[in-house]
């Protein structure tokens, strides 16, 4: 047997999918030890996914409820291994896909509110349960799949069963290095910041206005539309002026005014259970004038003649001048493809000015610096460094061996969970209902569906 487990999410919980839910008479279509699938998840799913790819072929509910009964399973067992997900978890992706749609609907609570027929809180706890779910699932994939490795042998061995027909072809892929460099506030606009921050936390303290309401109006962060509340948190959540000053307040305490790198920020602690707390903040965050800019600008053009002087190593000078936010800094400036976790990057992948900044650069070469915005929209400043160019080509062993090697792990875990998939259905119990007889890919699961522990 062999299970389709590229879909090892719980198929039910999609908050695109809250408005295309059909009403349907639900009854239980199949047990997996101590869990339930209900009909109207199959349903929901088979809606979801006709909404997004038209017609659908006529066996594609066997798909689902594989799917869906393979998280069951794991569902099942991470209950039995007692693996737990914390509230503060559970609570922090909540938010975050909550302010994702919020994002597409630029920010307006009405909108989301019409449609899908119920506020941010009522949706919230309609689906807590099922995120708690996927998220022990994740959890528990991550725990079978913690010791998977491929050894250099493997690798060659998989690359060789490889038909050379059916051999990739490569096209042209370069690796880009970087140093990002953020420019500096002047003291008049810091100034300017911590004053209206000064004046805010006069208004509550002394006037007696609501936290919420001035957050709402005068925070620049996106928790503005939630009166600031940034929900349950953990320590190492929050960077650590932030945190540092979070710890310290008592319950409904506000904060004095401090510094982050994200610009200057009013705290109130609303409750704390032992390690967790939760908290709101007003953040006021400086205007970066046109001189500041140039004089990144500058500093950056200077950290670029070092380096073309031979005073530097490219090397070097990530670690004495780069962000130690980004990404890249931890990877001697090495930019990382978020689709395939490697350094390469096909052109058409690059950012649209990366793109056009290396399209006649030499390899080794450097850009001048240019201004970019980072995925909060902060202007930033970088300069590049092309570091390879590749022509297009068949795959490899010399010149793709991170490429094979990824696609080697990914052979492997996907037999590793077949193997425990086929381990664990021989001691569950499992019942599929009569309507999925006539679906081939449950028969490996119906011959076990009487089995009991």
């Amino acid at each position: 047997m062999r299970i389709l487990v590229g879909c090892l999410v719980f198929c039910f919980f999609s908050f695109n999918a809250f408005a295309q839910q059909k009403t349907v008479i639900d009854k239980v279509i199949s047990t997996i030890g101590g869990e339930l699938i209900l009909l109207s998840e199959v349903e929901e799913q088979h809606a979801l996914m006709a909404a997004q790819n038209g017609q659908l072929p006529a066996d594609a509910r066997c798909g689902i409820v594989e799917n869906i009964m393979v998280s069951k399973l794991m569902l099942n067992q991470a209950k039995l291994d007692s693996i737990e997900v914390g509230e503060e978890e559970v609570e922090a992706q909540l938010n975050a896909r909550i302010e994702r749609i919020l994002t597409f609907m630029n920010g307006d609570i009405s909108q989301f509110e019409a449609y899908y027929g119920q506020s941010i809180g009522e949706v919230k706890e309609q689906f807590r349960e099922d995120l708690r779910s996927k998220i022990t699932v994740d959890r528990m994939r991550g725990n079978i799949l913690s010791s998977v490795t491929v050894t250099p042998s493997e690798v060659k061995k998989f690359f060789s069963g490889i038909p050379v027909d059916s051999l990739p072809y490569f096209n042209s892929e370069v690796e880009v290095g970087e140093i990002v460099y953020k420019p500096k506030v002047n003291a008049i606009e810091r100034k300017k910041a911590v004053d209206k921050l000064e004046g805010i936390r006069k208004r509550i303290l002394e006037g007696g206005e609501d936290f919420a309401e001035l957050a709402q109006t005068f925070s620049d962060d996106a928790s503005a539309r939630a009166g600031g509340d940034l929900g349950w948190a953990k320590r190492g959540k929050f960077v650590p002026e932030f945190e540092a000053a979070a710890y310290r307040l008592e319950e409904n305490e506000v904060s004095d005014v401090i510094e982050t790198d994200f610009g200057f920020h009013i705290l109130q602690l609303l409750e704390r259970r032992g390690n967790s707390i939760r908290v709101r903040h007003i953040l006021v965050k400086p205007e970066i004038t046109d001189a500041d800019l140039e004089l990144a600008r500058i500093h950056l053009d200077s950290v670029r003649n070092l380096i073309m002087w031979d005073s530097l190593t490219f090397s070097q000078a990530v670690k004495r001048y780069s962000d130690e936010d980004v990404q890249s800094y931890n990877n001697d400036g090495r930019i990382i493809n978020p689709g395939t976790g490697n350094t390469f990057f096909e052109i058409g992948d690059l950012d649209p000015d990366i793109y056009f900044t290396i399209d006649t650069m030499a390899v080794e070469s450097l850009s001048k610096p240019f201004e970019f915005a980072d995925q909060i929209g902060e202007t930033m400043f970088r300069i590049v460094q092309l570091q390879s160019r590749t022509a297009p080509h068949k795959a490899n062993l010399q010149q793709d061996y991170s490429k094979i090697q990824a696609a080697a792990i990914e052979s492997k875990k996907n037999e590793f969970i077949n193997n425990w998939v086929e381990e664990k259905i021989n001691s569950t119990f499992i019942s599929i209902d009569g309507m999925y007889d006539g679906c081939p890919n449950l028969d490996e699961w119906e011959k076990r569906k009487d089995i009991r522990p």
